[in-house]
């Protein structure tokens, strides 16, 4: 790790059908995540645009976009300026009917420090992304950059301990999850909080058995559904940063457009591997099994 202490910012936002309105908070969110200390920001999932997967309607590929282009043109500017690393979350357009939900990293120096692109890809009502989305390629590479190695995922790819144990194993400080995720308006209230807590928990778990913290900035706001055939969702909010040992570092609530800042203490995070070291004691000459789909008797 590249400092002992971080500052971190989350933009939690609601979204619109208009990029440039979607584009301006966010770049409103991070000076003022900025303004509050923090030298790395991350931004929610796909926050240029509204989420498209609601339905499968070809004219949402004109969202896409390339990487490099005009988002990263546009944030890489403002990472050199103020001199931070932003996590964005994009729609990429890679090649004629190839397209990606991507994670793309911006360093300090404005320049492009890597990119990820989603592994686990849902298929669920209200979220057709196998629709959109072609599965990544760049596998489970933290990306490196002046602050440090962050393993980047995205939004489905947070409820799989492979993934993050897979960062954490080739060298990630940190674990982020740019994320899209909500509730069903029909959904009781008891359900829907079993829903979040099982959502807080896997990943507050992931924190636990790698010894890293973990940022989540996902989504707010009532999205109507195009097609008119269910409710919509509401994105459920409650962006956090969980520390090594799963805690609360800073949460936000369900409803709310909010920016947070907190610090990482990494220090903490290596004296908590010590007490727990779990990587150690991991029986890999005994886990061959775990590239199957299931074990037959």
């Amino acid at each position: 790790m590249n400092v002992n202490k971080l500052n971190v910012g989350l933009v939690q936002q609601t979204c619109t059908a208009s990029r440039e309105d979607n584009l301006a908070r966010t770049v409103t969110g991070i000076r003022e995540a900025v303004s509050k200390g923090a030298k790395l920001v991350v931004c929610q999932e796909l926050h240029t645009s509204l989420y498209f997967c609601q339905t499968e309607d070809t004219t949402s590929f004109d969202l896409a976009e390339t990487i490099p282009g005009p988002t990263t043109n546009e944030l890489g500017k403002l990472a050199k300026e103020l001199g931070i690393v932003i996590v964005a979350s994009l729609f990429e357009h890679r090649a004629a009917r190839v397209y990606h939900n991507t994670a793309v990293v911006l360093d300090t120096n404005g320049e492009i420090a890597g990119k990820y692109r989603k592994m686990h890809i849902p298929e669920d009502p209200g979220y057709y992304e196998k629709f959109y989305f072609t599965p990544g390629d760049l596998g489970f590479k933290p990306v490196q950059t002046s602050l440090g190695k962050i393993g980047v995922l995205v939004c489905w790819d947070q409820w799989f301990p492979e993934a993050a144990r897979l960062m954490a194993l080739a060298g990630a400080d940190m674990l982020v999850y740019p994320t899209a995720i909500g509730w069903v308006p029909e959904d009781d209230a008891n359900e829907k909080q079993r829903q979040l807590n099982a959502w807080q928990t896997i990943q507050r778990a992931h924190a636990i058995a790698n010894g890293i913290p973990v940022i989540v900035c996902n989504r707010t706001g009532h999205e109507t559904d195009p097609s008119g055939h269910s409710s919509g969702i509401d994105f459920w909010g409650n962006s956090f940063v969980a520390g090594p040992q799963g805690e609360f570092l800073i949460q936000a609530d369900a409803k709310s457009e909010t920016v947070l800042t907190t610090e990482i203490d990494f220090k903490h995070c290596e004296a908590t591997r010590r007490i727990w070291p779990f990587l150690r004691d991991r029986r890999i000459d005994d886990y061959n099994q775990l590239n199957q789909r299931m074990i037959d008797e």
